[in-house]
């Protein structure tokens, strides 16, 4: 009978019982560049210049329109310093279709409002405007960066990042103390701390005069000194406050990875390492790297942009090739985080169906909330072929969906590459406290998302 259960039950196994100790060390070593990447990559514009840099290091030339393309040929397509494109050319033209793999570089934060610095009580503050879902009271308390860019009425950009070195300041958000908070503390956890209520302390000396606003104009000052900007040029800004935490190891077996930012940049690394690391493939590898995910996918660096279709037609075109032949016949793996069932928290998982730290890649059929809302749902085809090249490949994976069926949900990229008559499916790094200023993935899921990417460049 167990040799029956053996041949007919579907068990799963922990990934660190099916590794050797080499593939331990090749495991490592990748999460270790995937650390210095995240590390690195505080806001979406960070992380496309990174990945810039990255590619032009390993051969990788920006595409102009009538390029002729040869097989090998590795290109790159930067949308507005938000996202980013980049191509490996197949062996065969893109009439059989391209290998593509879409993450997003976007991650919750706290967006300065367009006129944010105000003084009240001799203590200046920035206001802000959260971005994409996050339980705000995790926010408060906290050590916050400041980055982003300051655009002055010449068109000049001022890059501006200030504590993310151990040398520089840090910002917070304040909270009341428990003696104090009996009101607060009546609140929903929705509702203890309003998105208004969100406003960061930046300074609190003034400056040496008589006139108002004073510790105000001391910070104006400080600015501009700093980058010769005044109040006015926060009109044509984008500066965003992130967690000060820096990228660490996590438990005493350092198998873990806590961060900010996992949610999706921990997919966008595992891309980009692939398609440095395919070799020669069948079919033209296509990465990106979407902006605005967080939000919709709306806007000109959103996946729902024109601007992945411009860049595609341009390949189609130069190879005298139908834009929507090529997408009937691609691939694409929208590689994006699933949530990791997690023990403390057992009511709202169905734990069969959750994703679990140290599995593998998390590939998600359907995500979506509830009736499946918002979902493409990839077809039984689809799921059938990734069964058979990540066997053939040793990829750890599991299937996962997003909670319990009435618990709630979420959405990706996927849809959107769907809609365009592309076969699509998730498959992601299963995290620990998704979208909070401290996220937790397992170095085994990172690696093996970049094992599935890879296995699926290279398919021939």
């Amino acid at each position: 009978m167990d040799d029956m259960r053996k041949e007919l039950f579907y068990e799963q196994k922990n990934g660190y019982d099916l590794i050797d100790a080499q593939e331990r060390l090749e495991l490592e070593d990748y999460c270790q560049g995937y650390m210095d990447f995240l590390n690195d990559s505080r806001t979406e514009r960070e992380a496309v210049k990174n990945a810039i840099a990255m590619a032009e290091e390993r051969g990788f030339i920006e595409y102009e329109p009538g390029m002729e393309l040869r097989p090998g040929m590795k290109l790159y397509r930067n949308n507005r310093g938000k996202a980013l494109m980049l191509a490996v050319i197949g062996k065969q033209d893109l009439s059989h279709g391209a290998v593509i793999a879409g993450a997003h570089v976007d991650a919750p934060r706290l967006d300065l409002k367009q006129i944010p610095l105000y003084e009240s009580d001799e203590m200046c503050f920035f206001r802000t405007h959260y971005y994409g879902g996050i339980k705000k009271y995790q926010w408060v308390t906290i050590p916050l960066e400041l980055h982003g860019v300051v655009v002055l009425k010449s068109g000049e950009v001022l890059d501006v990042s200030i504590g993310r070195e151990p040398c520089e300041p840090k910002f917070v958000i304040t909270d009341l103390l428990p003696h104090l908070a009996a009101d607060q503390m009546k609140k929903t956890m929705k509702d203890g701390i309003t998105g208004e209520g969100m406003q960061i302390l930046i300074g609190s000396v003034p400056y040496a005069d008589e006139g108002k606003d004073r510790v105000k104009l001391a910070v104006l000052s400080i600015l501009k000194d700093m980058y010769d900007i005044s109040e006015e040029d926060f009109l044509s800004a984008e500066l965003t406050a992130v967690p000060a935490y820096d990228v660490c190891e996590i438990g005493l077996d350092r198998s873990l990875i806590g961060g900010y930012g996992h949610d999706d940049r921990v997919c966008a690394y595992a891309e980009l390492k692939a398609i440095f690391d395919v070799e020669e493939p069948e079919r033209t590898c296509v990465c990106i790297l979407a902006d605005k995910e967080e939000t919709g996918s709306d806007g000109v660096s959103g996946m729902q942009s024109a601007a992945f279709d411009c860049f595609m037609e341009d390949l189609c075109q130069s190879q005298g090739v139908a834009l929507r032949r090529c997408y009937e016949k691609s691939f694409c793996l929208s590689a994006d985080v699933s949530n990791a069932y997690d023990p403390l928290y057992p009511e709202v998982s169905e734990k069969r169906s959750e994703a679990k730290i140290n599995y593998g890649m998390g590939i998600s059929k359907f995500t979506g909330a509830r009736g499946k809302s918002g979902t493409s749902d990839a077809s039984a085809e689809l799921v059938a072929y990734l069964r058979r090249l990540f066997a053939e490949k040793s990829v750890v994976w599991q299937l996962c969906e997003l909670g319990k069926v009435d618990q709630g949900g979420g959405g990706t990229i996927a849809m959107f590459m769907a809609n365009r008559n592309i076969d699509t499916i998730d498959a992601g790094v299963p995290v620990l406290s998704m979208h909070a200023p401290f996220e937790v993935v397992a170095k085994f899921d990172c690696y093996m998302t970049y094992k599935g990417v890879l296995a699926a460049y290279s398919d021939k």
